[in-house]
């Protein structure tokens, strides 16, 4: 290692090691150790192992040391199977050649930002570690499936809470019928004037809505318009699930009412989720925090 171009604490020591098939027996630093900038790291590295070997103050001192030194480490260590070359400088590059040259493992450790790069010049796979997080950095394969379930389970979330206020909201129009008939500032004849313009108007509005929605009348119709949506939607998205709350989500639009509304005026249940639970056509099954809603095929 080039104390003066790269620093390790120990977790990275240990995540070098643990990249490597073999143990981490030797440990070498090379560095000016009089060069103030060093600080105390020669006492560090010493309580953890390592040999310090010092070279004379000039540019390039420790590289050239290093490959002179690592270029005949076999001499040394006629055992040693893999070696670390722990620097940013690219003259190392020459050291890890001649290393891989005389049979063994070489392992080019880099430095940039905030990540080391090790480098295994013997098969061309690169590992990552964040020295801020002390972790590994995972692939961006490896990330995309997560990612996707995090918006997978965001997105059901949502739709959830959307479900749940538009329950409240029926709720609300069930128990309470407001109706804004006139301006307290109006005078009485433009206020029974408004009155009327706005009931003509509301009328008119209240007959189209009525006339483009669904009535469900009984339980056979409610199962068949679920059927039907559920077959639509899988048929335009077969891999996507269908939540209850998108199911909900559906049959409000159609028949203008929430589905709790309904099952509770036919008093088939107290909600939409405790219905497709009692019926033998439909399946739940819980992903996440949703239950995930299917029919069984048609006999």
């Amino acid at each position: 290692m080039d104390a003066e171009n790269l620093k390790l604490d120990i977790n990275s020591e240990l995540f070098l090691a643990s990249v490597c098939e073999y143990p981490l027996k030797v440990k070498i630093a090379f560095a000016n150790w009089k060069n103030p900038s060093i600080g105390k790291q020669d006492i560090e590295l010493y309580n953890r192992g390592y040999q310090l070997l010092h070279v004379p103050e000039g540019k390039n001192s420790a590289d050239a040391k290093m490959i002179a030194f690592g270029a005949c480490v076999l001499r040394s260590y006629p055992t040693v199977k893999e070696i670390l070359v722990c620097s940013s400088d690219g003259i190392l590059n020459h050291l890890c050649n001649e290393l891989q040259n005389q049979g063994l493992i070489v392992y080019w450790v880099r430095r940039q930002g905030q990540n080391l790069h090790i480098d295994n010049r013997n098969t061309g796979k690169l590992t990552h570690y964040s020295l801020s997080m002390a972790t590994k950095v995972t692939s961006f394969e490896k990330v995309i499936d997560p990612i996707q379930d995090l918006i997978k389970t965001e997105e059901e979330s949502i739709n959830a809470k959307l479900n749940s206020l538009v329950d409240v909201a029926t709720l609300f129009q069930e128990r309470c019928e407001i109706n804004i008939k006139y301006n307290l500032n109006q005078p009485e004849k433009e206020k029974s004037r408004s009155v009327v313009d706005n009931s003509f108007a509301e009328s008119i509005k209240d007959q189209e809505k009525q006339e483009s929605l669904m009535e469900i009348s009984n339980g056979e119709i409610l199962d068949k318009l679920l059927l039907k949506i559920i077959q639509d939607i899988q048929n335009k998205s077969p891999k996507n699930k269908l939540s209850v709350s998108t199911l909900g989500t559906e049959i409000r639009k159609i028949t203008g009412e929430s589905p709790n509304s309904i099952i509770k005026k036919l008093k088939l249940g107290t909600n939409l989720t405790k219905y497709l639970e009692s019926s033998p056509t439909f399946t739940l099954k819980m992903s996440g925090k949703e239950y995930e809603v299917t029919a069984l095929p048609c006999k």
